[in-house]
């Protein structure tokens, strides 16, 4: 991506206006046919202050979002938040061929109903999220259903119940889209194990490594970027694979290692402490009793 700043895309219309397309027919919400989508912007990369929705087959074309590329060649539905930094790349010789939607929501939309927090809460607006969401016909079907009932909705007289008819409908698109993302993980399960390979091959190289003593237990966030995929991701993959949150994973292995220095060292239960990366002695000691319903010493005892 450009070094150049991004260009800041403030509202629906302006965003209109830049894909070369007529006004919106509302100012907070609007659905967009790809099919008569014809210019793509000027701008490197930028961003916008609304939530975006698509599914969307486009060839010759790939958008950047976070550190990921991903190409539409198969249909994909596709999410972004207010204020991320995304690009588009086409290809020059031959021009990319769109079909699909695109469901723009400003966040002013969502004021004062259930949405406005609960939005937020959705993995898959995460800014590094790892995979797009791909769909079975069934699936799209009906989500295509919903999109075409707010599209009816917000191009009817608009009145007092406009808003809350159509937020009820895109907390049903976003229920589904959850229970879809669910079925991925479940349905993709060699690439799921992959990652969780790839998780356990660098939790063993940190320990080996001496970063522990040295830079104290990973976080979410290094786990995340080491693996190239986000921490809603991450923790979405590990629920699902494991039943545990990525924190229980990375503890579990934590206590692994220790039941090891106790069983086969002479190591001071303060010196292992201090080895897996610990500040007090006290926290480690809490932690293992935690799970394993054993002091480090009554553990060790069980041994000799």
């Amino acid at each position: 991506m450009s070094n150049k700043l991004p260009y800041h895309i403030k509202t629906i219309q302006e965003f209109h206006q830049l894909r070369g397309l007529p006004a919106p027919e509302h100012p907070l919400i609007s659905i967009i046919d790809y099919s008569v989508v014809t210019r793509l912007p000027d701008a490197t990369s930028w961003t916008q202050q609304f939530y975006s929705i698509s599914l969307k087959r486009t060839t010759n074309t790939k958008i950047k979002y976070g550190q990921q590329e991903y190409d539409f060649d198969r249909g994909v539905l596709f999410f972004i938040a207010p204020n991320q930094v995304f690009s588009i790349s086409g290809n020059e010789q031959q021009p990319p061929q769109h079909t699909g939607w695109l469901l723009l929501i400003h966040p002013d939309f969502l004021w004062n109903t259930s949405l406005a927090k609960a939005i937020k809460q959705y993995d898959f607006f995460d800014y590094s999220v790892n995979e797009a969401l791909f769909l079975s016909e069934k699936e799209e079907t009906i989500i295509n259903a919903i999109i075409e009932n707010i599209h009816r909705e917000y191009q009817n007289n608009i009145d007092k119940f406009t808003q809350q008819i159509i937020v009820s409908q895109l907390e049903t698109l976003l229920s589904y889209s959850e229970r879809f993302y669910n079925r991925q993980f479940i349905t993709r399960k060699k690439s799921n194990h992959q990652i969780l390979d790839r998780l356990e091959k660098l939790l063993t190289d940190y320990f080996e490594s001496g970063e522990l003593t040295k830079n104290g237990l990973p976080g979410v966030e290094y786990i995340s970027q080491h693996l190239h995929v986000s921490p809603g991701y991450l923790r979405g993959l590990l629920k699902s694979l494991t039943g545990l949150s990525t924190q229980e994973h990375i503890h579990n292995r934590v206590i692994e290692k220790a039941k090891e220095k106790l069983s086969t060292t002479n190591l001071s239960v303060s010196e292992i402490a201090y080895e897996l990366g610990f500040d007090r002695p006290q926290s480690f000691s809490r932690l293992f009793k935690i799970k394993t319903q054993l002091s480090p010493l009554e553990f060790r005892q069980s041994f000799r």
